[in-house]
């Protein structure tokens, strides 16, 4: 079938061989198709007639097969030179050994750089479909910067392969445009994530919290953006503009996850550049009119992507330091990967409506001698590339929970990189922040009584919807609420204030405020209610028990801001104190009251009519009850 269909086309079908000898000479620049698409057969004949083809300069976006491109080479670095914009594990070693190049530049930047004659390319390997009735042969799964360079190379050279899927958008080429076809059947390259460990699912599900129905989802490469998918089942009408995407994508679509029916441009459609992945995804894409593909000088285009409301960007980092610059390319001086699509996806989902650029990583990595290391860091490694800026980043995620960074001083950013490290190595980051006068001098760490760092207890947060529809979020308080339970205090009149402190509190120091913030949750609780309007998240209520000399009894206190009064949230708020407090083996809750305080009052008569109280000099009621 598909000899007939290239019958036509008979002059420019040629042998391997006769291909490589006729359009690649030695000194030309070769551009290999990218990725997934790698031209196999050719790469395997130019592999086999190395040393007759000296001095080429082979340009990638990406590799990804497991070829031995210096097979031939007879232990000369010198033979050829490969030049590639991200780096795969095919072409790692040799560039930190110095036998292959690296060129930094931003996706969406690559398109333009080589139309412009910046980087003459002589020749261009691809692996296509096979042509349809009108001579139209489509990129497949590699669109990327394969078909810009495809129209300005001097020479094309093509592996038509049926097994290519037959992929829509602007990714076409006519057959007069190839210069010699030849006609191959390999399977494609897929691309397998290794299996999610339980750090992976716990950052996809810090991710997806931050992902609100009908967004506009972007995933880079990774272990961590790939297990998203399965936390996202819940949400609703997502869509997907992303310059990749994996298997992932196809089972949301298959479960109504994602319709693109929200999007604003491009509604009812996939964008990509290209994907990576297994046969089940080429076969999705295949054909179908969902999904289109685009060159990456389109797709990854900022102010294109800034133009989806609602445009979540999710990529992977190496190490963040406690300011918040992101490391993704490099470990120190040795090139790891690349900047890719990085920076073009978190500037047009920092400008979109809505929009959270998101860095995601584990918060420790394990060196080959078993050494565990902190992936955030006090600062990057000498010699470490900085991807994304200080003041592009945004939302950084590890197991331990959400840094949110964008416009944040950088005692707050650090206050929240802390806290979402490992807790293995928090007094250590503590210690350099306070050398370098990032934080206060007496800054603290949440501590147990045995000297341990207390942990965030994340189980306890829990979303309250009021009766006049807003909600709240429910969670103990952290180290790094210190500023808007100030701005909770300060908010209150000079009545709740006294209500509340037993006096006319003018002042709510750090070093008031700090030993609020900074718990140990294996003995004390504090709740708060945040609430996030306009963009802005402040405190609306606070509510917590603290140990007394009576191991079984802890002392309540409750505050809720004035204008949000009246939705039963401090009964809420104590109710849920009560679950807790029996939790870590509490039998009684006192406190004390004053007896002007009917709000209070009332409150604790309704949860339990029968608490003992006594009425003390200066009209405060002391109150004792059982749980």
């Amino acid at each position: 079938m598909l000899d007939e269909e290239l019958n036509k086309y008979g002059n420019k079908v040629v042998s391997i061989e006769d291909a490589i000898k006729k359009y690649v000479n030695p000194g030309d620049r070769v551009f290999i198709g990218s990725g997934c698409s790698e031209p196999i057969d050719l790469v395997k004949k130019i592999i086999e007639l190395g040393p007759q083809l000296p001095d080429i300069e082979f340009l990638h976006l990406v590799n990804l097969s497991d070829l031995d491109y210096y097979k031939t080479a007879g232990g000369k670095e010198d033979l050829f030179r490969h030049n590639t914009f991200f780096i795969g594990n095919n072409l790692r070693g040799p560039i930190q050994k110095g036998m292959a190049d690296y060129t930094p530049m931003l996706l969406s930047d690559i398109p333009r750089f080589i139309k412009r004659g910046r980087m003459h390319v002589k020749t261009a390997l691809l692996q296509l479909s096979p042509p349809d009735k009108n001579g139209f042969c489509s990129f497949g799964i590699n669109v990327d910067i394969a078909k810009p360079i495809a129209e300005v190379a001097d020479h094309v050279v093509a592996e038509i392969n049926p097994k290519m899927p037959y992929t829509l958008g602007d990714s076409f080429i006519h057959m007069d445009d190839i210069d010699a076809i030849i006609v191959t059947n390999h399977d494609l390259i897929e691309f397998k994530y290794s299996k999610p460990n339980e750090t992976a699912q716990k950052i996809g599900k810090f991710v997806a919290s931050l992902i609100e129905d009908e967004s506009t989802i972007q995933t880079g490469i990774g272990i961590i953006p790939n297990v998203l998918a399965g936390e996202l089942m819940d949400k609703k009408d997502l869509g997907v503009h992303s310059e990749v995407f994996s298997d992932g994508i196809v089972d949301l679509v298959n479960n109504g996850v994602i319709t693109c029916e929200k999007k604003t441009i491009h509604k009812g459609k996939i964008i990509c550049s290209f994907v990576m992945g297994s046969r089940k995804l080429y076969d999705f894409v295949d054909r179908n009119s969902m999904v289109e593909f685009y060159p990456c000088d389109y797709c990854n285009d900022p102010s294109l992507i800034s133009q989806n409301k609602k445009q979540i960007a999710i990529n992977a980092a190496l190490t963040v330091d406690l300011t918040g610059q992101v490391n993704a390319d490099s470990l120190g001086p040795l090139f790891y990967s690349g900047i890719g699509g990085q920076v073009d996806f978190i500037r047009g989902a920092g400008r979109s409506e809505g929009g959270k650029p998101i860095t995601v990583l584990p918060s420790t990595a394990t060196l080959n001698d078993g050494t565990v290391i902190s992936r955030i860091v006090p600062y990057l490694q000498q010699g470490s590339g900085v991807v994304i800026t200080r003041g592009d980043v945004h939302y950084v995620v590890t197991e331990w929970g959400i840094a949110d960074l964008f416009g944040k001083s950088v005692r707050e950013r650090v206050l929240q990189m802390i806290n979402i490290a490992h807790p293995d190595f928090r007094e250590e980051l503590l210690e350099y922040a306070k050398k370098w006068n990032y934080v206060y001098s007496d800054q603290e760490l949440p501590m147990s009584v045995e000297g341990r760092i207390s942990l965030y207890p994340e189980k306890y947060e829990k979303k309250l919807t009021l009766s006049d529809g807003r909600f709240i979020l429910i969670r103990p308080v952290r180290p790094t609420d210190e500023r808007m339970l100030q701005g909770l205090y300060y908010s209150l009149d000079s009545r709740d204030r006294y209500l509340r402190f037993f006096t006319y509190s003018t002042s709510f120091t750090h070093t008031k405020i700090q030993p609020l913030v900074n718990i140990d949750y294996a003995t004390n609780m504090i709740l708060v209610g945040e609430h996030e309007g306009d963009g802005e998240k402040k405190l609306i209520a606070s509510a917590g028990f603290f140990k007394t000399p009576d191991p079984s009894t802890a002392e309540i206190a409750i505050v809720v801001d004035d204008n949000w009064r009246g939705n039963n949230i401090a009964r809420t708020l104590l109710d849920y104190l009560v679950i807790i407090a029996k939790e870590l083996n509490y039998t009684y809750f006192s406190g004390s009251v004053l007896i002007e305080n009917r709000v209070m009052l009332h409150i604790l008569n309704k949860k339990n009519p029968d608490y003992a109280f006594k009425r003390v000099e200066g009209g405060v009621i002391d109150f004792k009850f059982f749980l």
